[in-house]
């Protein structure tokens, strides 16, 4: 083909596939409340689906111009079932009529069952109800952590190095970052039995990290400072008295702060295959895998799953709160909360025909962890959590939508003295003190979001023919990019993601 006739099917392709592939986007709002309607199914002619974000958007790209066939179905727990045709489809802001529910009705399906006997059928249909084979799920998955420092007071008592003063601790305190966001996001494929770690594979498609990097720049320049402080001032063959209180420990010197050029050179190369190794255990494909497989794992359909009202329902109080509707079917409104020492409370809503859970809201009911001693404190307070089950192809439940959230702080208020000694020294071993009382507090939250598009069974020969790709790294963003996931089916993001940037 001539160069200028490549040229004009190149172009041609392009337009056609530009045409060919349409957006469909919204905001999904509760007719009654005015509200915003999160987790919402939207999908086309009931085949896969996406789910509305937090603040009720979605957005759709479809791979074919759509016909006066072509049905947008939208479904949510509660809510009638609204049927838009996909080729006129030009609202952006789409309400949803609350469904209203006939209790006569309910009671003549469901035959009027006692809490405990709903319960127990619930218990006793969980294999029948829920896919356990092998599948392939598409799906997306974003993690995001949030990094607050509370307290970061230090007090130097007394330092025998000038430059270890208070005026340095109180720059570097000045200049340290006070609060960090960071986002993890990944389109792809996932093999395997869900919430079985051994038993699946990941296959990438394309994954995005979006941080600031001024904030690794910044401690890297710290760790520098104090190196040319130290090698200054400390002799070589030192070791460090750390004493906290009571308490107290002893820490040789890094002799790579007094290396020459010629060891320098040699170090580096050990420096390389440390770093390699570091590389390696912190494979970006493997760590995200274990991640999605833990979200899935701890769902009350796995015996050692936190969420265990339905392995040890004799650790709860049930009662049925109210009915609703989801995808034409009526579901029970059954609240859980612990007798004695179980950690979590929610609502599950079990459909009255199978017994199958479609949903479970849960959060818990006292911090999981509160340790305190000695000025040292580590808790976490908050731990909740979502989860959606649809019926796939296979026609039994699988995985919709997850969100996992949790919170902990951790806090260090302690005096702390660093002492330098010398055996090597004529005189008294001790060189060098720093003598300091130092108060730290910081928060972290993280929030991790599974959304699965589309599980097909496969077999168990795929399966193992499959094989992946270890070396796979995600896309750095320093600001969020809207033509990033352009094309792909993702969870719209929130505010917080749209208004990041790093700071220059």
């Amino acid at each position: 083909m001539k160069p200028f006739g490549l040229y004009v099917f190149i172009v041609f392709c392009f337009i056609n596939s530009v045409k060919s592939q349409q957006t469909i986007n919204a905001k999904l709002i509760d007719s009654s409340s005015q509200k915003p309607l999160p987790y919402a199914t939207i999908s086309l002619n009931n085949v896969s689906g996406i789910i509305s974000n937090e603040n009720g958007y979605f957005q759709m790209y479809l791979t074919k111009t759509p016909t006066q066939n072509d049905t947008l179905f939208i479904s949510c727990l509660g809510y009638e079932t609204k049927r838009l045709a996909a080729d006129k489809f030009t609202d952006s802001l789409v309400f949803i009529q609350p469904k209203s529910i006939d209790l006569k009705e309910i009671l003549i399906t469901n035959k009027n069952y006692s809490t405990q006997e709903i319960i127990e059928k619930t218990y006793h249909n969980l294999k029948a109800n829920y896919d356990k084979d092998f599948i392939k799920s598409t799906l997306f998955y974003r993690a995001s952590y949030f990094t607050n420092i509370l307290k970061h007071d230090v007090k130097i008592n007394h330092s025998t190095i000038p430059e270890l003063n208070q005026s340095f601790i109180d720059s570097i305190l000045k200049d340290m970052p006070k609060n960090a966001d960071d986002y993890t996001e990944i389109l792809a494929n996932l093999y395997g039995k869900s919430g079985v770690l051994e038993s699946q594979k990941l296959d990438i498609i394309k994954a995005s990290h979006l941080y600031d990097k001024n904030n690794e720049i910044t401690f890297n320049d710290y760790e520098e400072r104090f190196n040319s402080i130290l090698k200054k001032y400390i002799k070589r063959d030192s070791y460090f008295k750390i004493k906290s209180g009571i308490f107290g420990t002893k820490q040789d010197i890094d002799s790579t702060l007094f290396e020459t050029n010629e060891e320098k050179e040699t170090n580096a190369i050990v420096e390389e295959k440390k770093k390699e190794e570091q590389e390696r255990k912190k494979n970006f494909l493997k760590y995200r895998k274990q991640s999605i497989s833990r979200i899935q794992h701890n769902s009350f359909i796995f015996e050692d799953s936190y969420l265990n009202f339905l392995e040890k329902p004799n650790r709860y109080i049930f009662n049925i709160e109210d009915y609703s509707f989801l995808n034409d079917n009526f579901v029970y409104k059954i609240s859980f909360t612990p007798k004695g020492k179980e950690d979590y409370k929610g609502i599950l809503y079990i459909n009255t025909e199978d017994f199958a859970i479609v949903r479970v809201d849960y959060e818990n009911v006292r911090p999981l962890k509160d340790f305190r001693l000695l000025g040292i404190s580590y808790k976490i307070y908050l731990k909740k959590g979502t989860l959606i089950y649809a019926k796939s192809s296979t026609n039994k439940y699988s995985l919709k939508y997850a969100e996992v959230e949790q919170g902990n702080t951790f806090g260090i208020k302690r005096p702390l003295k660093i002492i330098e000694k010398n055996k090597h020294t004529k005189g008294r071993r001790k060189q060098n003190e720093l003598s300091s009382k130092i108060h730290f507090m910081v928060s972290n939250t993280e929030k991790k979001e599974l959304v699965i598009f589309e599980n097909q069974s496969i077999s168990e020969t795929m399966y193992s023919t499959l094989e992946e790709k270890p070396k796979v790294e995600p896309i750095y963003l320093p600001a969020y990019d809207p033509q990033f996931w352009k094309g792909y089916h993702v969870i719209e993001p929130n505010r917080a993601i749209t208004e990041f940037k790093s700071i220059k």
